[in-house]
């Protein structure tokens, strides 16, 4: 055989081989689709396994956040917000389809959630009934249903609220969105919307404090667990967690006096 019908043999064969291993790499990576029970982390976030997907294309309240009602009343709108996306669902099997890495939320993944037997995804149904706010989607088509839940004052758009990135990152001078948001009682409302004193959601009891000295790692706040030296001092969190992936996710960093408790 001459050398050049050998080279291309051999090219040939190296061709082949890049072939099957990609396949082979495709076939044995994450899947682009899941369907498995759910769980509700919060209003934006579903579990499927050891899977925590951000539904793309929505922006829900946080389980700590607080909103005012249409008959002016503080309201855990937050914790609704979550409730509401459970009943959605009503205890069925869910499919995410994966629709790109989220940039935002440490390791997670944006997806497009439907519920068995539902043609309608949850993101959509979410924001329609006014219980989440549209954010840039990669896939996800909400912004008709955003619209119509402004409009006819559904869910958080009866009352007051700031959107969920503002109040994530406080930004207290942010924008007052909803039907009820008075600006004669601007500084008022800001009070109610940004407690000193945040109330802790069950269960969620890591503390989170925004920190300038945490941009250093790339974060924007420190979290405290139960049993750390820094924990009974953090007295007025700005945020409050239920897990240590919520508040990573968030973008948030362990003190660095923290251990866990045994």
């Amino acid at each position: 055989m001459s050398f050049r019908n050998s080279f291309a043999a051999a090219r040939a064969f190296a061709l082949v081989f890049c072939l099957a291993l990609s396949g082979f790499l495709g076939a044995s990576g994450p899947a682009s689709a899941l369907t498995a029970t759910a769980t509700v982390r919060d209003a934006n976030s579903i579990q499927l396994g050891d899977v925590t997907y951000r539904l793309d294309g929505v922006d829900a309240p946080e389980l700590d956040q607080v909103c005012i009602d249409d008959h002016a009343d503080p309201w855990t709108c937050g914790i609704e917000a979550r409730d509401q996306l459970a009943k959605l669902i009503n205890k069925r099997s869910v499919r995410c389809d994966d629709v790109g890495p989220e940039k935002s939320f440490g390791k997670r993944h944006r997806a497009i959630c439907t519920a068995e037997g539902d043609k309608t995804s949850l993101n959509e149904q979410l924001v329609k009934l006014g219980y989440a706010i549209a954010r840039e989607p990669i896939k996800a088509n909400v912004k008709p249903g955003a619209a119509e839940a402004k409009t006819a004052s559904a869910g958080i758009w009866k009352g007051c609220f700031v959107a969920p990135q503002e109040f994530r990152t406080g930004r207290k001078d942010g924008a007052l969105l909803g039907a009820a948001c008075r600006p004669d009682r601007d500084k008022e409302i800001r009070a109610v919307l940004f407690p000193e004193d945040l109330t802790m959601p069950p269960s969620c009891g890591i503390k989170g404090k925004l920190a300038v000295r945490a941009r250093v790692t790339g974060n924007i706040g420190i979290y405290h667990l139960r049993g750390c030296p820094s924990y009974p001092a953090t007295t007025r969190p700005d945020r409050w967690f239920c897990s240590e992936d919520d508040a990573q996710a968030a973008g948030f960093r362990k003190a660095y006096n923290c251990r866990r408790p045994k």
